[in-house]
């Protein structure tokens, strides 16, 4: 029941903009349905240790093992698979702070047993996973200040 104030019956150009809102919804579901996908197939190469820091092994630091066989060593002591969940669970529980877990694994294991151990660590009360490497044979850090001789101070020190 519209009207138009003046003139007679002319052309309305007016645009419809419902076929452009379905055609923006039918690439909105597919690029829903398709990101995920491309993602999901995504492999990440873990970066090769040359810069790396020594960390000298506290008293009291927490470190799991990994073999070239997938068998667990929680601080050097043989563990079975089965049981790694509950160990971690009774240390963890205890500690109100520095609930960091060092993890060491072979470097011929598939990454995807080291990914296991990690969330079975998370789900086991473990707030930090820390990964130790080695420095490559043959490389030597490429950082300034891992090249100080002791008792020297770094540039710009006090």
């Amino acid at each position: 029941m519209g009207m138009s104030a003046g003139g007679g019956p002319g052309v309305k150009a007016e645009p419809n903009v419902t076929p452009m809102i379905d055609v923006m919804l039918v690439l909105l579901i597919i690029f829903m349905i398709t990101i995920p996908q491309i993602n999901a197939g995504f492999t990440a190469v873990p970066p090769d240790g040359q810069n790396l820091r020594p960390h000298p092994e506290i008293e009291g630091d927490q470190v799991l093992g990994i073999d070239d066989q997938g068998r667990y060593y929680l601080n050097k002591k043989p563990v079975r698979n089965e049981d790694l969940e509950t160990l971690v669970k009774q240390i963890y529980s205890v500690r109100t702070e520095d609930k960091i877990m060092y993890v060491k694994a072979h470097k011929d294991l598939q990454y995807l047993k080291v990914v296991d151990a990690l969330d079975r660590l998370a789900k086991s009360g473990v707030a930090v996973a820390a990964l130790i490497t080695e420095q490559l044979p043959g490389t030597e850090s490429l950082l300034e200040s891992d090249h100080i001789m002791p008792g020297l101070k770094a540039p710009g020190a006090k």
